[in-house]
């Protein structure tokens, strides 16, 4: 012994169970045997051994695999059973841990079920990117099933009921049996070659997985995947699952919700545009008492209320500016007097003549710019003027009136609406020229072509 390892059995024991796990070939197995030994313990864990006609492997399965089977294991039940093998380090013994388990029989039929769905999941067909939106409104709904199923008639009912003006087209089809698979695919190639056809539902109904089995077919997968046409896939029950309803673009639980996924409900679209038609009501009242607010705003404003007044300010400020420029101009002039009378008597003592020119040129250019000046001042106040009577000219009631128009006072009071007046009231009119006193003996409500009689 000396110059050997000397290992533990906890040491061998763990040695075994990584060299177990790294293998490839047990890492990931099924098996086929006889249960026995069943236990179901308090915490939901199933142990069990598994058994041949020559050897036997014990086997256990955690609860949090065992919720998932669709059957009660038991002892004398031949199973197909899948998982790992590894050692319970503890007991040293090798043992298998299952994770997924079906009865042996429809094992054969699983396990081809789930190597095409894992081909073509590889292939990307199951992709959520490639599945297609389905129609909003569809026009014809093409449906791929039995004629004499009680799948097609569910599925019409219901299309019917739902949204009464889409087409129904039926492409009957074998879905059962070892001709199923061709006339499905032949089916659904049929109706591609249509220009008519909005929406597709390949299905039937519930039956064992034997019966359904057309619809776990590569050929009917890639004949769905290659459909122009969005797919609604409508196999068995709602626990039912195929290969069909990972290809399709939509999966539905039965016939009957594939049409209800295929069409929209009628009542239901007629609430929504009802509601919508509430809502853009609602906003237009609005809009329009917004508008209403402005006009009364605007016809309550000063300028159309007081448009003399308007008139009478613009004058006074016009007034005012000629009268400040007649005072400039005055001091200016008499600041150039003043000047000129200097330069005078500066030129009166000097006997220089150059000197007397000068200053004489200089006074005729002061005079010059001054009366520019003075001219600019006025024209600028005549102009400000003139536009400021333009403008009130413009907004005032008197300009409008001078076109034909009048204005009807009840005692002093502008009428607006015939509702304002009674039979027999009295009336004032007033128009560019004068006012006329009138009566008003007949009311009509509604007429705009100027036949209300007053």
């Amino acid at each position: 012994m000396r110059g050997q390892e000397i290992w533990s059995v906890s040491d061998v024991n763990r040695y075994i169970k990584q060299k177990l796990e790294r293998d490839e070939h047990v890492s990931d197995i099924w098996i086929r045997g006889e249960i026995s030994n069943f236990t179901r313990h308090s915490s939901g864990h199933m142990y069990f051994t598994l058994k041949d006609g020559e050897s036997r492997i014990k086997a256990v399965m955690f609860q949090g695999y065992n919720r998932f089977l669709k059957f009660v294991p038991k002892d004398g039940t031949k199973a197909l059973v899948r998982g790992s093998i590894s050692v319970y380090e503890r007991d040293g013994a090798y043992q298998l841990y299952a994770r997924e388990m079906q009865p042996d029989g429809l094992g054969s039929l699983y396990l081809a079920f789930e190597q095409l769905k894992e081909k073509l999941a590889q292939e990307g067909l199951f992709a959520a990117e490639r599945k297609r939106p389905l129609p909003a409104f569809p026009r014809t709904v093409g449906v791929v099933t039995s004629p004499t199923g009680a799948a097609v008639r569910d599925i019409c009912t219901t299309i019917r009921r739902r949204f009464p003006q889409t087409q129904i087209l039926i492409v009957p089809a074998t879905v059962q049996g070892t001709e199923a698979p061709a006339s499905i695919v032949a089916a659904i190639a049929r109706i591609n070659r249509r220009d008519d056809v909005d929406v597709l539902i390949v299905g039937r109904g519930g039956g064992s997985i034997e019966e359904l089995w057309a619809f776990n077919d590569e050929g009917v997968a890639r004949a769905i995947v290659g459909s122009r046409i969005p797919v609604i896939s409508a196999v068995g029950h709602e626990t039912d699952v195929t290969i069909a309803d990972f290809v399709a673009d939509m999966r539905a639980a039965t016939p009957t919700a594939a049409a209800e996924l295929a069409v929209p409900h009628h009542l239901e679209w007629r609430e929504r545009l009802q509601k919508q038609e509430q809502r853009l009501h609602r906003l237009l009242r609005i809009k329009l008492a917004d508008h209403r607010k402005r006009l009364d705003q605007l016809q309550n404003s000063y300028a159309l209320r007081r448009p003399q007044r308007r008139l009478d300010d613009a004058r006074q400020r016009l007034a005012d500016a000629q009268m400040r420029a007649t005072t400039a101009m005055k001091q200016q002039l008499k600041r150039e007097q003043n000047r000129l009378t200097h330069q005078e008597q500066l030129l009166a003592r000097s006997p220089i003549t150059q000197t007397v020119q000068k200053e004489r040129k200089t006074v005729a250019h002061l005079q010059n710019q001054l009366a520019q000046l003075i001219g600019r001042k006025v024209a600028e106040s005549r102009l400000a003027w003139s536009s400021s009577v333009a403008q009130l000219d413009a907004l005032s009631p008197l300009k409008v009136m001078s076109r034909g128009f009048s204005l009807l006072y009840k005692e002093e009071q502008l009428v607006k609406s015939v509702q304002q007046i009674a039979s027999g009231d009295k009336l004032v009119v007033r128009l560019t020229d004068g006012t006329i006193l009138a009566e008003a003996l007949t009311i009509e409500e509604g007429k705009t072509d100027g036949s209300q009689e007053s």
